[in-house]
């Protein structure tokens, strides 16, 4: 039976791929998961090292869908969506970084974003109408998105970031494209864009009328393509390693793809969620208490989250035990004075440039390896250094980082950004009348 889709708040409640994918929240306010987790089988085990990422990842697919996209298909998605590499790099003894950042908007988000435009892309084959995407960024995400949708047939994207809060040239990924790409600067929070966000899925009918989807990690087809280079990085280690994934988290959607992971099979010895000052989950998996608070901005902004989005999804892994997922995830926290001396000492011990959300990362792997001496470590890079240049070049000097052609070409755009107060009603009203 193809796979089916639950909502964190409805157990027992079924829908399908199309569903799930393009309606993204369900009316209940949870989230989707696959009503079930295969085990990969024997015949993967055999090959998994060999294989080419792309085939690596419509292997994985193909096991979690069961048949909901034909495979023909299925290849055809991924083998287009994932065609840049996501090497491991050493930079110390059984210490070793996952570069993310080899996609077009040199992001960890392109792996979710391409394979999810490309999915609606198939799955609103026969619909007339324009697809309309809404997504919420602290960062990279609007700049995956927008790269992944700009200029697809039939689909608007509506890009919604805190003003202020995201660093000038991620600004430019999202404000500079134009054509099917809106990009709306919201005075408030990241939180505010995700509950923004969140309201108009909630009213159904607006949701209904624009064909509203989101590009959010609240949609599953985001996490899915995610769960591929967790696999790809533990076969770039020796057969007899079972590694330490050190996660950078901000809304926990990447996490939650390893988590998938682990389930279908990969072995991992540990996860570490590495925050900012923005630490909810580390506190709660300390002591069991679960307070979203109003998020503090920092130098990895991208982790700046005080109400992530994906805790009910870790909830619902762990069968809601605090001790579960207490045991199989670590918390660490790192202000923005720690994090830039993590920036200077990688450079000066490694010769690697680190950006800051890769900084917070390695900090927490230096803290489990202290006293987990021989674990072996993988940071998880998200983003290229470049896309915070005013803080490495504080930190390293000026043309320490090489900005890359694809993101200096955007340097010289003009911005086009609406500014929106973070009131739903005022969103919802433009959101109801604005050109479809």
């Amino acid at each position: 039976m193809a796979q089916r889709f639950y909502s964190t708040n409805s157990a027992g409640k079924y829908v399908d791929l199309q569903e799930a994918v393009l309606r993204s929240l369900p009316p209940d306010n949870g989230l989707y998961m696959p009503e079930s987790v295969p085990v990969m089988d024997a015949a993967f085990w055999a090959h998994w090292r060999e294989w080419p990422f792309a085939e690596l990842g419509y292997r994985i697919a193909s096991s979690l869908f069961a048949g909901a996209v034909p495979e023909e298909i299925l290849r055809e998605i991924v083998g287009d969506a994932i065609n840049f590499d996501a090497p491991v790099v050493t930079i110390a003894e059984k210490m070793h970084v996952l570069e993310l950042f080899h996609g077009p908007s040199l992001a960890f988000k392109d792996f979710g974003a391409r394979f999810m435009a490309r999915l609606m892309g198939w799955l609103t084959r026969e619909d007339e109408r324009d697809l309309m995407v809404l997504v919420a960024t602290s960062g990279d995400t609007g700049g995956a998105v927008a790269s992944a949708f700009h200029g697809v047939p039939g689909t608007k994207v509506v890009v919604l970031y805190p003003s202020g809060k995201v660093s000038n040239l991620q600004e430019k990924q999202l404000t500079t494209l134009g054509d099917n790409i809106t990009a709306l600067e919201v005075a408030g929070s990241f939180d505010d864009c995700q509950r923004l966000v969140k309201a108009a899925f909630l009213h159904r009918k607006l949701a209904e009328e624009r064909n509203l989807t989101s590009a959010n990690s609240i949609n599953i087809a985001r996490l899915i393509p995610q769960a591929f280079y967790y696999f790809h990085a533990a076969r770039q280690l020796p057969e007899d390693v079972e590694p330490v994934f050190v996660v950078p988290s901000g809304n926990f959607g990447n996490l939650t793809a390893g988590l998938l992971a682990n389930l279908m099979g990969l072995p991992v010895r540990q996860f570490i969620a590495a925050t900012n000052v923005n630490d909810v989950v580390p506190v709660y998996l300390e002591g069991g208490n679960y307070e979203p608070r109003a998020s503090c901005p920092t130098i990895s902004n991208a982790m700046d989250v005080g109400a992530p989005s994906n805790f009910v999804r870790l909830l619902d892994l762990h069968h809601h035990k605090h001790g579960l997922m207490a045991d199989r995830i670590a918390g660490c926290r790192f202000d923005d004075e720690q994090t830039r001396k993590a920036i200077r000492e990688v450079e000066a011990n490694a010769g690697y440039v680190i950006e800051p959300h890769g900084a917070v990362g390695y900090l927490a792997a230096e803290a489990w390896q202290a006293d987990h001496p021989d674990d072996e470590m993988i940071v998880l890079e998200t983003a290229h250094p470049s896309k915070f240049l005013d803080v490495m070049e504080e930190e390293l000097g000026e043309g320490a980082v090489e900005i890359p052609e694809r993101l200096a070409r955007l340097a010289g755009r003009e911005k086009v950004a609406i500014e929106m107060p973070p009131e739903e009603a005022v969103f919802l009203s433009w959101l109801a009348q604005v050109e479809s």
